[in-house]
């Protein structure tokens, strides 16, 4: 008898950002030796687990999904020394995040290095068609297991979710939001914030993003922008989830924003604005000053407070 001839199992890949357009993704994946491009993403997570930023547990975690578009998405845990844990990113977060960012419709499959916690699998409910996603765990090998794909639904059994509180036709995250904001009525300068062209910047910055904010629950979406020392803005408007808990506050996204674009950490934030609605139920501004004053105290801040004009 001869040999039995066993197939090489294709090496990890280098993921260059945080986004692969789907060209890109499809070069990776022939190179790779693999047939499609789902296979690709599991060989993808060494690399993103690389970019996680876990100060507190040094757990890093990693994930990487294919959107319907067929570009690749990568997402990693964030941590932040100073600030509850409540204030942590998780990786399929971070990716979700990303993606809406990126104007993604729809995930197909994700790949992860851990098996998701609830509070993942809670905030994937936000997408709709959550329960066909395809999840793979590549941490099952580590364990004697052969990884496998299934859904989020055989992951979340009985979901509570948007379809419990919000119209059938309500939009989620990946679809288009254009939130009614009203004007801005007020700006509250904290440490000394000079006027000029960055302030403007990040204040279109952050009303943009407060305008494509998925806030169905509270009816208070709300943008955050920051600035880093090269003048580089970026931001994200809140992400909400329909179990509130694994909500996305607005800071949290435009970090997201930040460290997908390649930015250093939170600290290197020299300035930063919110938009908000004025007198929100839920409203963002004490935490972004708690979470400015714990991770990049220098940073001066310039809250906008937005009213109808019908109120």
């Amino acid at each position: 008898m001869g040999e039995e001839k066993m197939t090489p199992k294709p090496e990890a890949v280098e993921m260059p950002g945080f986004v692969m357009s789907a060209e890109e993704a499809e070069r990776a994946a022939a190179a790779a030796g693999v047939d499609t491009v789902e296979d690709l993403l599991p060989l993808l997570i060494p690399s993103a687990m690389r970019r996680a930023r876990p100060p507190i547990s040094r757990f890093p975690v990693g994930a990487v999904g294919l959107g319907e578009s067929g570009r690749v998405y990568a997402g990693v845990n964030l941590e932040f020394r100073g600030l509850p844990l409540s204030q942590s990113v998780h990786a399929e977060q971070f990716l979700i995040a990303n993606a809406a960012a990126a104007g993604e419709t729809a995930l197909r499959s994700i790949a992860v290095s851990h098996m998701p916690c609830g509070h993942c699998r809670q905030f994937l409910q936000e997408i709709r068609g959550a329960a066909g996603i395809l999840i793979l765990v590549t941490s099952d090998a580590v364990d004697g297991c052969e990884p496998e794909w299934r859904t989020v639904a055989s992951l979340l059994l009985r979901p509570f979710g948007p379809h419990d509180l919000l119209p059938k036709d309500a939009p989620l995250v990946l679809e288009p939001h254009d939130n009614p904001i009203g004007d801005p009525v007020e700006a509250v300068v904290a440490n000394g914030f000079a006027a000029g062209g960055l302030e403007a910047r990040l204040r279109e910055a952050a009303e943009a993003a407060a305008r494509a904010a998925h806030a169905p629950y509270s009816g208070c979406p709300s943008g955050f922008a920051v600035a880093d020392g090269e003048g580089r803005v970026h931001a994200g408007g809140c992400l909400e989830s329909a179990a509130y808990n694994p909500t996305l506050g607005p800071v949290q996204t435009a970090i997201i924003a930040m460290v997908a674009a390649g930015g250093g950490p939170a600290g290197d934030v020299v300035a930063a604005a919110l938009v908000e609605k004025d007198g929100a139920v839920v409203a963002q501004e004490a935490m972004a000053r708690i979470f400015l004053a714990a991770v990049a105290p220098q940073a001066s801040l310039h809250v906008y407070k937005y009213r109808s004009s019908d109120v």
